[in-house]
């Protein structure tokens, strides 16, 4: 049973400047990339603290500030920094890894250079490698690929404290997300799985929403296990009331495809261009093509499940 917090801080405001204390143990650093996609950008999180050691979750995008701001944040109990053990990925897409080994970089730099700590790595990049499917700007390896149910631990510090992350595979918004639960405080790291503010877009063919859907179940069933109470997603604020925030979301998502089965019935020789405007007549027309992507996931699921043989009993 994770040991979920009773509250935590009110939102603050976004900063890219510094890093803003969310619990004694987790800090929040939003990179300056914001965007129609991003938000107000990138969050990057540092879980741990200085006893313990850091695991920085999504370093972002190649920014060298926001890296070196990361770098900075995650100190030694001497106030030095670059104590950073691990770098965990959520998923490949351009906003989330390609700050992972210039961060690395950083820090074997200055363990190398200065600081010859027995009891200190240069931190492995973890998490899923893309897949096949992945767009050309969305190629990620990392040092040691993450398994689900996998847990990342930093070492106890001066007061037995210790950090835990336990791997959750989340396909759907990308073939390699994954999220990751804060075992001791009850937390989920959702990286684009789960926003604030928006729904994430499913772009077959490395999206898929069926993927999508049953990785929303299988949150839905973790946080219910476990007592998590807050989402922490890659853009926007914290989210409270995780598990009916996670529902919500996927009732959102089914009355989409609810609503995009019947313009497709009312014109069955139609394309994505023409029934896009009708099952997404509520939205800015500015965000269509970004719809489209995730229409086209919802009419490959459609199809799919109007493949399926009947259920029922046989003769």
């Amino acid at each position: 049973m994770l040991n979920a917090p009773h509250a935590i801080p009110a939102p603050a405001d976004w900063r890219t400047d510094a890093a803003v204390p969310i619990l004694k143990n987790l800090l929040r650093l939003t990179a300056p990339n914001p965007g129609v996609m991003t938000g107000p950008g990138t969050n990057s999180y540092l879980v741990g603290e200085p006893d313990t050691g850091f695991i920085a979750i999504d370093p972002g995008p190649n920014d060298a500030g926001h890296l070196q701001r990361l770098f900075d944040s995650a100190q030694y109990p001497d106030g030095r920094g670059g104590n950073i053990r691990m770098i965990v990925c959520t998923h490949s897409h351009p906003d989330h890894s390609p700050g992972a080994k210039p961060l690395q970089t950083l820090c074997a730099n200055v363990l190398g250079a200065t600081w010859p700590l027995k009891d200190v790595a240069v931190p492995e990049i973890l998490g899923l490698p893309s897949a096949p499917t992945a767009r050309a700007g969305s190629t990620f390896v990392p040092h040691r690929p993450t398994h689900h149910g996998e847990v990342l631990t930093l070492g106890a510090g001066a007061n037995g404290t210790t950090h835990s992350l336990q791997v959750i595979h989340t396909p759907g918004h990308a073939a390699n997300h994954i999220c990751l639960a804060m075992i001791e405080d009850g937390m989920l790291f959702s990286g684009d799985h789960v926003l604030n503010g928006s729904t994430t877009v499913v772009d077959p063919p490395d999206g898929n929403m069926a993927d999508y859907l049953n990785s929303l179940d299988l949150l839905d069933a973790q946080c219910s296990a476990h007592g998590v109470q807050f989402i922490l997603p890659a853009h926007g604020h914290v989210l409270a009331d995780a598990i009916g925030a996670i529902r919500h979301l996927k009732a959102h998502r089914l009355n989409r495809e609810a609503k995009i089965e019947a313009v497709m019935r009312a014109d069955p020789d139609g394309s994505l261009d023409t029934w896009l405007p009708l099952a997404y007549d509520d939205v800015d027309p500015r965000i269509w093509p970004v719809a489209r992507r995730s229409l086209l996931a919802h009419v490959e699921r459609i199809e799919m499940l109007r493949s399926q043989p009947a259920r029922g009993n046989s003769a």
